[in-house]
């Protein structure tokens, strides 16, 4: 591969594709557990109910501990730790879900698994920033996000050969042998983005920043970190993502809504196949584009193709036009996933990027819990379509919000 990024930081290169291939092998067990699982919560008596709830919780979690960890990346001299043990925890419980026969245990397992992606999630991409040179930082979220999505091509493929020789659980504990690689490929791979100063301390390396007192790689201490505030651009922005958040429940109700229109739980990995497959293949071109025109437009490009696909999903024609919709839906995710943070890093200065990310994710996750249980609720009283409607008119909503601003601004 053709290196993207800049000479300034070997080490700095080096992390954007070692977080890649953690992403990749991480989210391969991930996905191996993950579209298997509405299946099989159905095989132990629970339903969507009970999947709104098990969903809603697990995202919460994450919300609150990537609050916490964005708040801890900003003053921490060291955060490969919290990396490494985020992706420690949620690699050691994914293949505990092949012992559980009741849908609470689902829950804490989700709960542990969701509280690790917390911990380490927004210090990754802080450290993403402070290895790639400022004008390529959507590209390097980019690249990552296309790594991930890769994973996600893989889980499926794996767990749908290996329900048919092993069932459920065995694609459950399958999951463990990409989670192991994926830890140890953290601990060995990832380089601090700091260096040591006189004193024995980390400092972050600042590039091209414009505060001269931190260009030089002066790390933010505690206080000058709680000196600086967000902007109103950041909030602007959370503002609208969070309020798309509002329909963007767990995708899998639309695996449950897929299985209700007569495809067959076994093709639910195939589902997750063609989704990320788009995924992938846009996610670094999205990212790139976005570091020469306009995020907020490529974010809410996004959106409109969200709203399209749960207005289609609400309809559910036929058994095709859901396997093409949800090939379609891939181009949502490499539309916003890596646009979107790197638009939340752009409106705000170096030594919050840790505060803003954590508040981000936190907002938007919360919002996210509410679209699950509502979602949920919905379904249950009145039947798929009307939560389904619901989402695509918030995320067409959302979408006229980011282009609402037309000059975009980015600090630096």
């Amino acid at each position: 591969m053709p290196s993207e990024f800049p000479e300034t930081s070997l080490d700095g290169s080096r992390n954007v594709r070692t977080f890649g291939l953690t992403s990749l092998l991480n989210d391969t067990a991930s996905e191996m557990a993950y579209w298997v699982l509405p299946a099989f919560l159905a095989s132990i008596g629970a339903g969507p109910a009970q999947l709104g709830v098990i969903e809603g919780i697990a995202e919460s979690v994450a919300s609150f501990a990537k609050l916490f960890s964005g708040y801890l990346a900003d003053r921490v001299p060291r955060r490969k730790p919290l990396v490494v043990s985020g992706y420690f925890v949620a690699n050691a419980v994914k293949p505990l879900l092949a012992l559980t026969t009741a849908w609470w245990q689902i829950l804490l397992i989700r709960f542990s698994d969701r509280f690790a992606k917390g911990i380490r999630d927004t210090p990754r991409d802080v450290m993403v920033t402070e290895s790639v040179d400022k004008s390529q930082i959507g590209s390097a979220y980019g690249m990552i996000q296309a790594l991930d999505s890769a994973g996600a091509i893989l889980g499926p493929l794996i767990a749908l050969w290996l329900l048919r020789l092993h069932g459920m659980r065995g694609v459950f504990w399958a999951a463990g042998v990409p989670g192991a690689l994926c830890i140890l490929v953290a601990a060995l791979g990832i380089r601090e983005t700091g260096r040591k100063t006189a004193s024995g301390s980390v400092a972050s390396r600042e590039r091209s920043d414009g505060n001269k007192s931190l260009a030089d790689g002066a790390a933010p201490c505690k206080t000058q970190a709680a000196s600086f505030k967000l902007p109103g651009s950041f909030y602007y922005v959370l503002f609208a993502v969070t309020l798309f958040s509002l329909g963007n429940s767990s995708d899998m109700f639309l695996v449950l809504r897929a299985q209700s229109v007569g495809i067959p739980v076994r093709s639910a990995p195939l589902l997750g196949l063609v989704f990320n497959m788009t995924y992938t293949l846009f996610s670094w071109p999205a990212g790139r584009f976005s570091d020469r025109f306009s995020r907020r437009s490529i974010a809410a490009a996004g959106y409109l193709v969200f709203g399209i696909v749960y207005f289609v999903f609400a309809l559910a024609p036929s058994t095709l036009a859901i396997w093409l919709t949800m090939a379609f839906y891939g181009l949502f995710y490499a539309l916003t996933a890596p646009v979107l943070k790197a638009l939340v890093v752009d409106t705000v200065v170096a030594p919050v990027r840790g505060r803003a990310l954590g508040i981000y994710y936190f907002a938007t996750s919360v919002a996210a819990l509410l679209a699950s249980m509502i979602t949920g609720e919905l379904w249950k009283m009145y039947g798929p379509r009307v939560p389904f409607f619901l989402s695509a008119g918030i995320a067409l909503i959302s979408a006229l919000l980011l282009v609402g601003v037309r000059h975009e601004k980015r600090v630096t």
